[in-house]
């Protein structure tokens, strides 16, 4: 089947050239339309039934491109999902799911697919959709390039880029999170304080999301004139013990925990409890969590969560938008919200 990338690279223009002579869009020359044209009767390149077709018609489509791991949807992206599904149907768009599958990919958005770009091009030269929203975009994704120069359509990011620059993202403010998880502990008498974090790699990747929220709880914590430690933990349970026996040797007067490692959170609680601590009367324990039933874990846990359903809609919203010419911002950083549960409480005092 003749792409609309074989198109581009016959008329040697930019595929999101090709789209623009097909829906008129936007105005080419007429020396660049006559050489699509041709390269599209050479070729005999027939355009999507659903895609955008001459005088701008569309398909009503949109595609939603999430990231499928360990073979099942996470509650997160499902969430996310039904939310962008939601939002689109009351604008009168169907949603195209397009699962992309995580082999271990990293910061810079590699995976099975080739870095993720594959399955991109795939649903820009097959799919009948007139925009797309990408989630779980990376700050360093090799699939910005690809957004940026030759889809030809609309895009929306469900992350942040470190260069976002003609990218169109919506985020949580993940540096305000980390914030706003200090002031909770300051607000309640805590003095000593520290910050559990991902694996190692994750912060080694300059991963955008992670260093965020360290020069939050950084800043907070120095701005409330506390004493703080950032550790990084990977996920298991003899990791997390073995972060919770070095936080109370190096800080024996440590009663305030910011956890940004979803897969911690419990296992933590669990080594302190074992090493004599009760939580919260002896240390109180904060969430920075992706969302998802809060109180399913033994103990209701203080948690910021990460809103993939307002994510989702605000993606859908800004996808609208570009689709009717309005400028938008290039990022959008949803502010954090803290929910109070029972693993925090008023500092004891000594």
């Amino acid at each position: 089947m003749v792409k609309i990338t074989d198109v581009a690279r016959h008329a040697g223009v930019a595929p999101s050239t090709v789209s623009y002579a097909l829906s008129g869009k936007r105005p080419i020359s007429a020396a660049t339309r006559r050489r699509v044209e041709e390269a599209i009767r050479v070729l005999g390149y027939r355009p999507h039934p659903g895609a955008w077709g001459t005088g701008g018609r569309r398909s009503n489509v949109l595609a939603l491109v999430a990231p499928l791991r360990d073979g099942a949807l996470t509650s997160a992206v499902a969430e996310c999902a039904l939310s962008v599904t939601t939002a689109a149907r009351r604008l009168d768009h169907d949603v195209l799911l397009v699962l992309r599958e995580e082999g271990g990919h990293g910061e810079d958005g590699h995976g099975e697919d080739g870095h993720g770009v594959d399955g991109l091009r795939r649903v820009a030269d097959g799919a009948a959709a007139d925009a797309l929203i990408v989630m779980d975009a990376r700050t360093r994704d090799a699939r910005t390039p690809l957004l940026l120069r030759s889809l030809g359509r609309p895009a929306v990011l469900i992350g942040s880029s470190a260069e976002p620059a003609g990218l169109t993202c919506v985020d949580l403010d993940f540096g305000a999170a980390g914030e706003l998880c200090v002031e909770h502990l300051a607000g309640l008498g805590h003095r000593v304080v520290a910050l559990v974090g991902a694996s190692p790699e994750v912060y080694l990747r300059g991963t955008g999301e992670a260093q965020r929220v360290v020069r939050g709880f950084t800043a907070a914590a120095d701005r409330h004139g506390l004493s703080s430690a950032v550790l990084p933990c990977p996920s298991s349970a003899a990791a997390a013990r073995a972060v919770a026996e070095r936080l109370l040797r190096e800080r024996p007067a440590l009663s305030g925990v910011v956890v940004h490692n979803e897969a911690v959170v419990e296992p933590l609680i669990d080594a302190f409890e074992a090493l004599g601590l009760r939580v919260p009367a002896d240390v109180s324990v904060v969430a920075l969590r992706p969302s998802g039933p809060a109180t399913d874990a033994r103990q209701p846990v203080t948690s910021v969560d990460a809103p993939a359903a307002e994510l989702g809609a605000r993606a859908v919203d800004l996808l609208a938008r570009k689709l009717n010419g309005t400028p938008v911002p290039e990022t959008t950083l949803l502010p954090p919200r803290l929910t109070p549960r029972t693993t925090t409480s008023p500092r004891t005092p000594a």
